[in-house]
């Protein structure tokens, strides 16, 4: 396989990296360094030979340039997050679909055979079943479960129009190693870090609300399955199919710390729904997805991660 990985820096971006390598695939990595960690791939470029491409996806030159040769492309570059997209639109909106087209058009042009785009469950919006399966309705409550519609969308309409393979695959929560805090993150990073400098872990809402977490190591199988697999396409859940509440991750994380912190609460934000519960029998029965990475070991072994990056990050 000859890949090029959008947001390859990033925190998934850069697993998918790592184990693509490992399976002997030829690597290219587009990035832009704006949310992405160019150290989370700096010893694969050196002793794997990983191509990287400092671009922004955008940038329709920059994606061509990255693009050549590639038979593979795995879409990562985003502007990520319900509450980002809430305070900063139209960043969302140029990011998540002007760069979307901009792959998609290069690789319409360069004979790309197949697309992985990622998604994300922000699409659904407020759940009326639990757990959810792909035929929910679809009404996103937030810019970025627009953008991220729309990513599946062009994509899928893409590969239709111009004869490429392509699927989506919708993220619920993802954890995992080189993940590290953004405001604008995933919960699991922003408790963990606050944590380790000793600030309280605030939870919005009552901490009843519950998120069905993923590791990123079966988000990572996820993407190369669904690439191999040709003939596949469409757009699919990738989960845990497990749900915790936010206060057990809360206390759990505690656990894990060797100086617990206070819980504190705040009010309740705009665009985070109540709960979240994904069936994954779609893209078990379709690519042979299988997440095998629970919480109960994907959690302290994050905790150790982050403790480590976070002492290096101080010296």
């Amino acid at each position: 396989m000859k890949a090029l990985v959008t947001g390859g820096a990033g925190f998934i971006g850069s697993n998918i990296v790592e184990s693509l390598l490992e399976q002997g695939a030829e690597v290219t990595v587009l990035d832009d360094l704006s949310s992405g960690h160019k150290k989370n791939i700096s010893d694969l470029i050196t002793a794997k030979h990983v191509r990287f491409v400092q671009g922004d996806v955008r940038d329709a030159s920059a994606v061509r340039d990255a693009m050549q040769g590639a038979d593979t492309v795995f879409h990562l570059a985003a502007s990520v997050g319900n509450k980002r997209s809430i305070d900063h639109p139209e960043i969302d909106s140029d990011i998540n679909v002007s760069g979307t087209l901009r792959v998609l058009e290069a690789a319409r042009d360069l004979g790309v055979e197949k697309v992985v785009s990622s998604s994300s469950a922000g699409i659904y919006g407020e759940l009326k079943t639990i757990p959810i399966d792909e035929s929910h309705p679809i009404e996103p409550l937030t810019p970025y479960g627009v953008s991220k519609l729309y990513t599946e969308k062009q994509t899928l309409a893409f590969a239709h129009t111009y004869g490429f393979e392509a699927i989506c695959l919708r993220y619920f929560n993802v954890y995992g190693p080189n993940q590290r805090f953004d405001a604008y993150g995933n919960v699991i990073p922003i408790f963990v870090f606050r944590a380790l400098q000793q600030l309280p872990i605030i939870i919005f809402g009552d901490g009843k609300q519950t998120r069905d977490f993923v590791h990123v190591a079966d988000v990572v199988q996820a993407n190369i399955a669904a690439a191999k697999n040709r003939g596949v396409s469409g757009a699919f859940n990738i989960a845990s199919g497990t749900q915790i509440e936010i206060l057990d991750l809360a206390k759990r994380i505690n656990h894990y710390l060797p100086e617990p912190v206070a819980i504190e609460f705040g009010p309740t934000r705009m665009g985070d729904v109540l709960h979240s519960l994904a069936n994954v029998q779609a893209a078990q029965a379709s690519f042979g997805f299988n997440p095998v990475k629970r919480i109960d070991t994907g959690l302290p072994e994050y905790v150790a991660w982050a403790q480590k990056d976070f002492e290096n990050s101080k010296g």
